[in-house]
């Protein structure tokens, strides 16, 4: 039976076979023997996650623009299609030309979330790519990693190669360049990993050492050879208007999360909120043209097909020229039925007043984030809403026609206390009593507002004002979500609301995850030897496993969760320069120990380093 036969007798077996078979839409085929360099660009979740992903298209479109590469894609096999390929030894394939990973030059893993890690594992494993970087030689692609998560890619160091630290815009054509130029000159592996980790942005962690102190903590972090940078700073590309942006995105063949165009409107913010990551990451903030915009909707919509847009940002109601581009595309889109989708919006008038252009009257539900229950853990955070904002906001929003309202919080947050946990339920009840008192009776849909209140845990970052924060417990947060619950059975309106929260044990190893350093590393790969995997997915995660895993190891949980952290403590991420000082972090640390409010970017520049990082220009300068 040949390979082919075989593999459509085994896409019969598992569920949703279009995961996995390639040809879509717009998906990108080149001839082989005409490139010069074959990339594999990994998502590590299953395909209709992967597939929402704007970086990845990005990439693709960018590294299939050179002519001398073919980037093709992969993203994790489903559970069932996992244990078959095991069974038969298959090993993993990419989508378009259905070959094996492991023959290609490079496997780039974006890493969006630290739950994935042991997925990552399973394309390695699956790929049949030795787990550990040490162990590769020039038979096998080199293995780099991108994404938010490796801000702190120590925890899963060892199974890289690489990390390309910030925006995948600028470095990857010197990289290949060198890869090039390496392969003629006949290098050895290790050879063109040292040249490459002199590359801007890049970073190899086989050419650093760690060194701690007896309690655990780091006393430093060093380079091993000559010539090695010691900080290794962020890329970041200035002129987003004019990069590359995908025209023809890949199309996919089941419906995916996000089954729509993907308009980036803008990257980073101006906001400033302290538990923030992406917040800080991003900075500063660069706008793209409308124009250039306008131009990138029409084109992309006739393209896929899709009729839904949706409109990216950290904070969509910040971009400067929302109001004339949504005209745009009402007047564009509108007589072809294309929805328009506005995430990232603020609870206020001019953000109603979009919401109220681009949605029908069969209104869908409003999403707001007061983050927090009261003013003054608001005032902690730096949300920098007022609860007169968020009613006034309600009002406008259920006068306008919507019924449905999502709130979103966090529970754990710094100095929180039983009275801000209490708050939720009293905000989420003057929400619903505003309901009643603005809309009259006759005009009520169903006679009922739905206020749906869901709570999160809070899990300290790296690069963020809260990365020397102590984390909760498990039990402590579910006692604070039991305490949540029963303030909204107290309230008048308690009918109208309905309570979600998020699972604390995933929440706590996220938190490990999060601020760990490379002692994690023999944790992931011996849970992924146990059988963990898609951590991410609930009902796939193991907590019993993880702890014992943990024990096993004699690496403390708490260690890396609850210990008090001092200010002058050595991070496993100090390496690396993400444009915001630690100097800044501090200072936000401290106003929000002292519940000050910091002003947002529009308003006044603090001198958080962005600006200087990226050339002198910050959103002020710019406007």
């Amino acid at each position: 039976m040949s390979k082919l036969a075989l593999r459509d007798e085994i896409l019969l077996q598992v569920e949703k076979p279009a995961r996995y078979i390639g040809n879509e839409v717009n998906a990108v085929v080149k001839d082989k023997d005409t490139v010069s360099v074959r990339m594999a660009m990994c998502f590590p979740d299953i395909y209709e996650i992967g597939m929402s992903h704007l970086g990845i298209q990005i990439l693709y479109d960018m590294l299939n623009s050179f002519e001398d590469v073919w980037c093709e894609r992969v993203y994790s096999p489903w559970v069932d299609l996992d244990k078959i390929m095991r069974e038969e030894h298959i090993p993993l394939f990419a989508l378009e030309s259905q070959e094996p990973v492991k023959d290609m030059d490079f496997l780039g893993i974006t890493i969006q979330y630290e739950m994935c890690y042991t997925n990552i594992l399973q394309i390695l494993d699956l790929s049949q790519i030795p787990l550990l970087a040490k162990d590769r030689t020039l038979d096998h692609p080199i293995v780099i990693g991108g994404g938010p998560c490796t801000y702190n890619p120590e925890p899963i160091a060892e199974f890289f190669d690489m990390f390309y630290i910030g925006e995948g815009e600028t470095m990857y054509r010197e990289l290949i360049d060198l890869y090039k130029d390496s392969g003629k000159k006949g290098e050895s592996r290790i050879e063109f990993l040292r040249r490459a980790a002199k590359l801007s942005g890049i970073y190899v962690p086989m050419f650093y050492a760690v060194d701690y102190k007896e309690d655990g903590t780091i006393f430093g972090m060093k380079p091993t050879e000559e010539g090695i940078p010691e900080t290794v700073k962020k890329e970041i590309e200035m002129t987003v208007s004019d990069t590359y942006y995908p025209m023809k995105p890949v199309v996919p063949f089941i419906k995916a999360t996000q089954d729509r165009v993907v308009l980036e409107i803008q990257r980073g913010c101006i906001r400033g909120c302290r538990f923030c990551q992406a917040g800080q990451l991003y900075r500063p903030v660069r706008e793209r043209d409308v124009e250039v915009l306008k131009g990138y909707a029409v084109e992309m919509l006739k393209n896929t097909g899709h009729e839904e847009i949706s409109l990216s940002s950290l904070s969509s109601s910040d971009y400067s020229k929302l109001p004339e581009l949504i005209d745009f595309l009402i007047d564009e889109c509108g007589e072809n039925y294309i929805n328009i989708s506005l995430p990232s919006l603020r609870i206020d008038a001019f953000s109603l007043d979009v919401m109220s252009k681009v949605q029908d009257i069969r209104k869908s539900s409003l999403t707001f984030a007061p983050e927090a229950g009261s003013q003054r853990l608001r005032d902690v955070i730096n949300k920098g809403l007022t609860e007169e904002v968020i009613l006034k906001g309600a009002a406008m929003a259920f006068e306008g026609g919507w019924t449905r309202v999502k709130l979103y919080f966090m529970l754990g947050l710094p100095t929180e206390t039983p009275e801000d946990i209490k708050g939720i339920a009293d905000l989420s009840n003057k929400i619903a009593a505003i309901f009643f008192e603005t809309v009259p009776k006759e005009e009520r849909k169903n006679g009922k507002v739905q206020i749906v209140s869901s709570t999160s845990f809070f899990i300290p970052k790296p690069f963020t004002p809260f990365q020397w924060a102590k984390m909760c417990t498990k039990e402590e947060f579910i006692e604070k979500a039991y305490l949540t619950r029963s303030a909204i059975k107290e309230q008048l309106n308690q009918k109208s609301i309905k309570y979600n929260w998020h699972e604390a044990d995933v929440s706590v190893m996220e938190g490990v995850f999060a601020r760990g350093d490379r002692k994690i590393a023999a944790v992931i790969r011996r849970a992924y030897e146990k059988g963990c995997l898609f951590d991410s997915w609930s009902e796939h995660f193991h907590n019993d496993v993880w702890l014992e895993t943990f024990e096993e190891c004699g690496i403390s949980v708490d260690f890396y969760t609850t210990r008090e952290r001092s200010l002058d403590e050595v991070f496993p991420w100090d390496f690396i320069d993400c444009g915001v000082t630690k100097n800044f972090l501090k200072k936000e640390w401290d106003k929000a120990m002292e519940e000050i409010v910091s002003p947002n970017c529009r308003i006044q520049c603090l001198g958080c380093g962005a600006a200087v990082f990226g050339g002198g220009v910050c959103y002020e300068d710019k406007n």
